[in-house]
């Protein structure tokens, strides 16, 4: 039997003056894109996982190195190889009066496996079935052995949603979302803002010094820059690395940076829909050609001011599973024109390139429109808002997208949804047996060097397959006032506000 029971809860701002701490505040914050759904069991964005992480507390968070700590959750128990014991905090409540107990975790974990679309079902489908134990207990039993699960529940499958709010609203519940967290729903504008108000009967109360929090759409990096040093920002979630030395010029600003746990990348389109039928989709040498005519290190340092870090991976430095073997290869005219060549292209290859449309995008997208135009492509790009581009992928109306992801605390998290066949994240409708082999084999196994290894034979057969092209590692950087205090930044980029302040 092996027990672990949870270090005490995350420090928040400790050593704060308490003359700093001003209450009936206003905290606003920029964000680079809108979000998709205020249901975290059928998000798939970062943004929403911001603002969820405002409104609905998780079961378990993470630190600064990595480790799970306790949120809702007090500890947990693996009984046996294939049996989760949690045990919850005493206390808490719903933001519509209702205990968040057992009874709800089970529900939420439920509704996370079983509602028709949920994006959490890759993360929680090794639970056999869910028990209450007793108001304060859920025992969770597993299929088979799995690595990933307890990590699972430090990200959107561990936000607890109240079961009444849940099935009094339904399908609505995406309008008038309750959760267990420090703020709860307003309102929303689509494109414009979100509001949150403070729960004054929040368990972890003495830690929340706003009371509003709006949340402002501003998908141009350069307006976010600018409101910021005018003052109708108070923060912003992403300051773009070009813009790092201006915020570092201005003594009524200051910059938080974190290594990120998230990459950005070409999604390939490998059979699905009518743009699975190209030759794109059909042939992996033409694939294998298109990032060979990729610098990663020249388009980094042109759009990043070198700020990111190339790779061929999804897994960052910053994890343990990270494999330091799997490196991107050198970019190779000659060889990408005869891979091309080999695969019957003859004349310029049309390709279209999805973006989702913000100014940093597009810098990408015109980079890999010139380098790859050298090697026999003739790359047009598309342009698309968040909803558009949802849409497009998840019908597989596209050819290349390039797309990110935010990263997330265990490997699996951050791998399986886009690559395992089925996968929710897979748009492209890429199916290997044997890199479906390999992540099963990945989740089934606790040891790290095990798990490496298995992931590494996994990115071999990726590099040869090419359904995805790793490009970089991103960075977390913060902008705010320089009157913000007690922000800390982790590596899965998200913002936490427990123990954030500003002074007068």
């Amino acid at each position: 039997m092996r027990s672990i029971v949870l270090a005490a809860m995350l420090a928040t701002g400790v050593g704060m003056a308490m003359s700093a701490q001003v209450h009936g505040q206003t905290l606003r914050i920029a964000l680079r894109d809108d979000v998709d759904t205020m249901d975290p069991a059928l998000s798939e964005t970062f943004m929403g996982t911001i603002v969820y992480t405002a409104m609905c507390d998780k079961l378990f968070d993470i630190d600064e190195k990595l480790n799970i700590v306790p949120m809702l959750a007090s500890s947990y128990e693996m009984t046996d190889p294939q049996t989760v014991v949690i045990h919850l905090r005493d206390g808490v409540l719903f933001q519509d009066g209702e205990k968040m107990d057992a009874a709800a975790v089970k529900y939420t974990l439920d509704r996370d496996l079983n509602l028709q679309g949920s994006y959490r079902r890759s993360e929680v489908n090794m639970m056999d079935h869910v028990d209450v134990v007793d108001p304060l207990t859920v025992k969770v039993v597993l299929k088979q052995p799995s690595a990933p699960f307890v990590a699972q529940l430090t990200d959107r499958s561990g936000m607890i949603v109240s079961p009444k709010a849940a099935e009094a609203e339904g399908s609505n519940f995406a309008q008038h979302p309750v959760c267990a967290g420090p703020f709860r729903f307003v309102d929303r504008v689509a494109q414009d803002h979100i509001t949150l108000e403070r729960f004054p009967q929040y368990w972890d109360a003495k830690n929340i010094h706003f009371d509003k929090v709006i949340y402002q759409i501003v998908p141009d990096s350069t307006v976010r820059l600018t409101n910021l040093q005018a003052g109708g920002t108070d923060f912003a979630e992403q300051v773009a690395p070009t813009d790092v030395a201006a915020v570092q010029r201005d003594a009524k600003l200051k910059l938080v940076m974190s290594d990120s746990l998230g990459f950005q990348g070409l999604s390939f389109n490998t059979g699905a829909g009518k743009q699975g039928e190209l030759p794109l989709a059909r042939d992996k040498r033409v694939r294998q050609a298109f990032e060979l005519a990729i610098d990663r290190d020249a388009l980094v340092h042109v759009v990043f001011d070198g700020m990111y870090k190339p790779t061929a991976q999804a897994i960052s430095p910053v994890s343990p599973y990270y494999v330091d073997s799997i490196v991107p290869p050198p970019r190779d005219i000659a060889k990408a024109k005869a891979l091309l060549a080999a695969a019957g292209v003859t004349g310029p290859l049309d390709v279209t390139l999805s973006i989702i449309n913000d100014p940093l995008n597009r810098q990408v997208a015109e980079v890999l429109q010139s380098m790859t135009a050298e090697a026999g492509f003739n790359v047009k790009i598309v342009a698309m808002e968040i909803g558009s581009a949802i849409a497009a992928l998840t019908s597989g109306d596209y050819q290349v997208f390039q797309v990110g992801w935010s990263g997330l605390l265990d490997p699996d998290s951050n791998i399986w949804l886009w690559l395992h066949t089925g996968g929710p994240l897979n748009d492209g409708g890429f199916s290997n047996p044997k890199v479906d082999t390999l992540l099963e084999a990945a989740r089934a196994t606790n040891d790290v060097a095990k798990r490496r290894d298995l992931y590494q034979q996994m990115w071999q057969v990726i590099q040869v397959e090419e359904p995805f092209v790793f490009l970089w590692t991103t960075r977390n950087i913060a902008g705010m006032k320089a009157t913000v205090t007690g922000y800390r930044s982790l590596p899965d980029g998200l913002v936490r506000l427990q123990g954030v302040s500003m002074a007068q």
